[in-house]
């Protein structure tokens, strides 16, 4: 990294948040010796918490609204990823010909390491964190971050081309990374599927960045792991050509395997893996999980034992199918991560028991009939809530199912214990996203884990 590279520069920050990317990027630059403006449409009050891991730190702000001049006149804008790219004041920035990047694009320009890189609509957030496990289990030197929160950037000094860095990467992140033409040493994508189309307008604008993920990959070096079953061979066959490195991960027998896609020039399908793994988490969706973690880390040539020991140690991630409880003979799932459909289909289809499940959220634009056909068909008794609520009680009682609103979590969870009996299950997957009621999965998660344990 240059010294002093932002000594002195005129740098936007437009979005603090309170997930850790605008945090670290504004405490990285500040230290670079930049000259700082955090700018954000929350108020101070609301980033207390935010702004003060950046006590002591040289750098101004404007909180509670933006100034255009904050856009148009400064040497670089650091975007949210979140924030859309035709917002008016980006749009700003591009005609007065400032700079545009990101927290993870800084990062990413300047880190030394391998990097495997985790997308997908579902599942991208355990199968980082599996690999992160399995690169710990076998010793070699590596970190975990990008969208599950934090900013690597603080860490640069300590990354040394050694390391391997599992990094999920969010569909908001990658719209970004091809203005620095990067894509990682191995990229791993889960799966594909409706999402974000508030944001990207259309399915297809959504996976198109989805792909970005391996659209810049080496033929000749990097590796991309994908489903063995889907649309997302076709579609990187487009991308890369007869590109050499695909691996394809599946489940068999109860047993992830992988092998490398054949090409015309050259016949791999003798190139087989197959592991027997005993997972804590539930549900065969995580199989799958284990199967693209296990696949990405044997394609960079990690050895798999070690990896295959840690899957079994694994216990998951808060708030995707976390076990909050059991209180008088009924389970409590606390699943708030999910935010699409398949997300939330995929949890149902994880219990085994009689399941209560809540749906619903903010309305991103997708639709939920498919959703609530199949909890009307798979579950007890939906409770719904959010502004998707009333929607989905309707398709669900359109098909036969047993559904009702409710104007708060705490109201669902109450109905849903009062009709559950012993060895039945509550399930919090929503399907949606958490905006309207809550700040963001966190805090819906923590709220419905709260619930459940005053009852305890």
């Amino acid at each position: 990294m240059k010294t002093n590279e932002f000594g002195n520069r005129r740098v936007t920050v437009m979005g603090l948040g309170r997930f850790g990317g605008g945090i670290g990027v504004t405490r990285w630059l500040a230290r670079q010796g930049a000259r700082v403006t955090v700018t954000d449409l929350k108020p101070a009050d609301q980033l207390k918490d935010a702004l003060a891991e950046l006590e002591g730190l040289d750098f101004k702000t404007r909180l509670g609204g933006h100034d255009v001049a904050d856009f148009r006149d400064t040497d670089l804008l650091v975007v949210n990823p979140a924030v859309r790219p035709d917002h008016e004041l980006i749009r700003a920035a591009r005609d007065a010909g400032v700079p545009i990047t990101t927290e993870i694009n800084l990062f990413l320009e300047r880190c030394p390491a391998r990097v495997i890189g985790i997308t997908g609509s579902v599942g991208k957030s355990t199968v980082t964190a599996m690999i992160a496990a399995m690169l710990k289990s076998a010793g070699i030197p590596s970190m975990a971050g990008g969208n599950l929160g934090g900013s690597l950037l603080d860490c640069l000094q300590e990354i040394t081309p050694d390391h391997v860095i599992a990094l999920e990467l969010s569909s908001f992140q990658l719209h970004y990374t091809p203005l620095i033409r990067w894509s990682p040493r191995v990229a791993v994508l889960t799966n594909i599927s409706p999402n974000h189309l508030d944001w990207h307008g259309v399915f297809a604008a959504y996976a198109a960045d989805k792909l970005n993920i391996v659209r810049f990959q080496d033929a000749e070096r990097d590796t991309a792991v994908i489903p063995d079953e889907g649309p997302l061979r076709e579609q990187i066959s487009l991308l890369h050509g007869d590109l050499s490195g695909v691996w394809r991960f599946s489940v068999s027998d109860r047993r992830p395997m992988a092998r490398l896609q054949s090409t015309p020039a050259v016949d791999c399908d003798d190139r087989r893996a197959s592991w027997g793994v005993t997972l804590r988490t539930p549900g065969a969706h995580n199989l799958l999980n284990a199967a693209a973690a296990l696949t990405a880390v044997h394609a960079l040539g990690v050895d798999t034992e070690p990896a295959v020991t840690a899957l079994a140690d694994f216990t998951g991630l808060e708030h995707r199918l976390q076990l909050v409880a059991t209180v008088d003979g009924v389970t409590y799932f606390n699943d708030s991560k999910s935010s699409t459909p398949a997300a939330a289909m995929t949890a149902i289809r994880a219990m085994s028991a009689p399941t209560r499940v809540i749906l619903g959220g903010y309305d991103k634009g997708v639709d939920l009939r498919e959703l609530a056909e199949f909890a009307a068909k798979n579950c007890a008794f939906v409770a719904c809530i959010g502004a998707t609520g009333p929607a989905i009680v309707d398709a669900v009682r359109a098909v036969g199912g047993n559904a009702a609103m409710f104007d708060s979590l705490e109201a669902a969870v109450t109905a849903c214990r009062a009709a559950a009996q012993n060895g039945d299950a509550v399930l919090l997957s929503p399907g949606c996203a958490s905006w309207g009621m809550f700040s963001d999965f966190r805090e819906r998660g923590e709220r419905f884990c709260a619930i459940v344990r005053q009852r305890a």
